[in-house]
């Protein structure tokens, strides 16, 4: 999950195949729902961007190695962006939830993509080898990157206009809370010691001034 510095290819082939299958589900999801045409651009274009955004961060921004145990959790969550919130999508639009939805989902992508750009001069200099990045946006929380992913599927779930669509979006936060972010900040104190400690200590967790 951490530490991976050489380019697996395969891995990310493994998630570039899954997401264009599950795009296909979704395609027959979108052809046999009748939604409206509101619907379908919003929903569709979300998607699209998503998909994007994933495989540009993967194979040219970011190109860092990727696990097989990383590849199959990534592959499945978006297997629920991607197919999950197609079909929970309602036909009735309530304009101010979808306004809502769209800047959610456009400041969580920026938040996300921003934070790890902002990182990579960093990590790609040699002199800031063994060193710890905490500028740009992990100046205001240490998982702020995971926080971008949390506003941009609650954007998404909201413009399916189906309660039980937050369902998704409530999961990521758990997963992130009692999962990835504890198993991470193991990582990096052990990586980074009393450096990561203080920064730490000093920051908050994944939500800005808040946790």
């Amino acid at each position: 999950m951490f530490g991976i510095h050489q380019n697996t290819i395969y891995t990310k082939l493994f998630i570039l195949v899954s997401q264009v299958i599950e795009m296909n589900i979704a395609g027959i999801i979108t052809h046999s729902a009748g939604w409206s045409n509101i619907s379908i651009v919003v929903i569709w274009t979300m998607i699209g961007i998503t998909f994007l955004r994933l495989n540009a961060m993967m194979f040219i921004w970011l190109p860092r190695g990727i696990s097989w145990r990383e590849a199959i959790g990534n592959s499945l969550a978006f297997g629920l962006y991607y197919i999950g919130f197609p079909m929970l999508v309602r036909s009735e639009i309530y304009t101010p939830i979808l306004i809502l939805g769209i800047l959610l989902f456009v400041i969580g992508g920026v938040i996300n993509t921003t934070a790890e750009l902002l990182r990579r001069p960093f990590k790609a200099n040699p002199k800031n080898k063994g060193r710890l990045y905490t500028g740009g946006l992990f100046h205001y929380a240490v998982h702020i990157n995971y926080f971008g992913d949390v506003l941009w599927v609650l954007g998404f779930a909201l413009c399916t206009m189906n309660p039980w669509a937050l369902v998704i979006p409530a999961l990521l936060l758990l997963f992130f809370v009692t999962n990835y972010i504890p198993t991470a900040n193991r990582y990096l104190r052990k990586k980074y010691g009393k450096e990561f400690v203080t920064y730490e200590a000093n920051t908050k967790q994944l939500i800005p001034w808040v946790w």
